[in-house]
């Protein structure tokens, strides 16, 4: 991440050797001291996260930031590993803040005049894949105010190339080593001296210092435009993604798993997948689309080691084709909106509709009661009840 003179990098270590470091957990816990009610997370990339942590820090609400790797399909990744650009992760930070303090619509204020997000090559001085700026979203309305807030980016006219940052779907967030925390607390000279000559604080300063737009107000009046006008009631819309990405974003996204039968028609290993013993009541949706596809009120034990249901929650979703591999005749199912290959039909299932949807967990993502609400699913709540 991070290039310095060797000489530098003595005389700073000398002087943080003295500078007192509070612990991580130690910070976390006095932060959050009465807060548990009433926190959400936000994670974002926006190139070096020890930049990016010391900015979203200095906002009022925000509880705590959290550096860290995501988008990639390594687990556990380090940060040798990630910074060689080799695991598709990237640097982000994941943001703790109360609600009724601070919006997620000013956290992407914030975001957005805070890097260069025509920069599809990184952020200033660190260049590769895992210094490009993301906004990773967790659920359907989290989606919607990015894409709102990139397109009234663009609008501004501050920027006269492209909007390259990229609006992904969350996946695990792992937090990096202890040392990169609060890092611009830790090491204040290294820092400053870092961030100094990264060239990001004058491209910010000549950006927006002389800028007549203001984001302030903006975005939270956008997305409740969106939603007056019918498109952001997250209890009555499924949330789903506007565009399906291409095949090379897929294969980026998805682990290799999940884009073989995805994408290649393939089978995982019955007995050695993700849901096949799962009991939890909730919704599976389509991995790469988010489309709802069944629900746990009709998953029964087939002893065949793959998910199995006795009908789709959303019959539209699913899509019967003619499958002649192998010198067999069955029957595929796909997601309609995503294209996936799921698994197949079979008629052996028990009563009420003697039918077996036989399903790979790779094509699949779980979403339990509980978070239902929040992913933008609250319209299939009532089922359970």
């Amino acid at each position: 991440m991070k290039t310095l003179n060797f000489a530098m990098i003595i005389a700073v270590a000398i002087f943080a050797h003295f500078t007192p470091i509070i612990s991580m957990a130690n910070d976390m816990q006095k932060k959050m001291a009465g807060k548990s009610g009433s926190m959400r997370s936000a994670v974002f990339a926006g190139g070096c996260f020890w930049c990016t942590e010391s900015d979203f820090e200095k906002i009022e609400g925000v509880i705590d930031v959290i550096s860290g790797y995501t988008g990639g399909t390594m687990a556990n990744p380090t940060y040798k590993e990630v910074s060689s650009g080799s695991t598709r992760h990237v640097e982000a930070v994941k943001v703790v803040y109360d609600p009724e303090k601070v919006t997620y619509a000013k956290l992407l204020e914030v975001f957005w005049t805070h890097v260069d997000p025509t920069d599809a090559g990184g952020q200033f001085v660190d260049r590769g894949s895992q210094y490009v700026s993301a906004i990773f979203y967790a659920d359907d309305t989290e989606r919607r105010l990015a894409e709102s807030s990139k397109l009234k980016l663009a609008e501004t006219g501050v920027f006269e190339g492209p909007i390259g940052t990229e609006i992904l779907p969350l996946g695990l967030f792992y937090a990096a080593e202890d040392y990169h925390q609060n890092y611009y607390k830790k090491n204040p000279l290294r820092y400053k001296w870092y961030r100094s000559g990264s060239g990001r604080d004058k491209f910010l300063k000549e950006t927006w210092t002389d800028a007549a737009f203001r984001f302030d107000g903006v975005l939270e009046k956008a997305s409740m435009d969106s939603m007056d006008s019918g498109g952001m009631n997250t209890k009555t819309v499924s949330p789903m993604m506007v565009t399906i990405p291409d095949e090379e974003e897929l294969k980026r996204r998805l682990t290799p798993l999940q884009y073989r039968v995805t994408r290649q028609n393939g089978t995982e290993r019955p007995f050695q997948n993700t849901y096949w013993n799962n009991h939890d009541a909730g919704i599976y949706v389509d991995i790469v689309s988010g489309e709802p596809l069944f629900s746990s009120l009709d998953k029964y034990e087939s002893k065949t080691g793959w998910p199995s249901f006795v009908r789709p929650l959303e019959t539209e979703n699913v899509v019967e084709e003619s499958d002649r591999s192998y010198f067999m005749a069955r029957t595929e199912v796909r997601s309609k909106h995503a294209d996936s290959h799921l698994g197949h039909l079979f008629d052996d299932g028990p009563e009420p509709t003697s039918l077996r949807y036989c399903i790979n967990s790779a094509s699949l993502r779980f979403i339990p009661v509980a978070d239902l609400e929040r992913e933008g699913y609250g319209s299939y709540l009532k089922t359970f009840e």
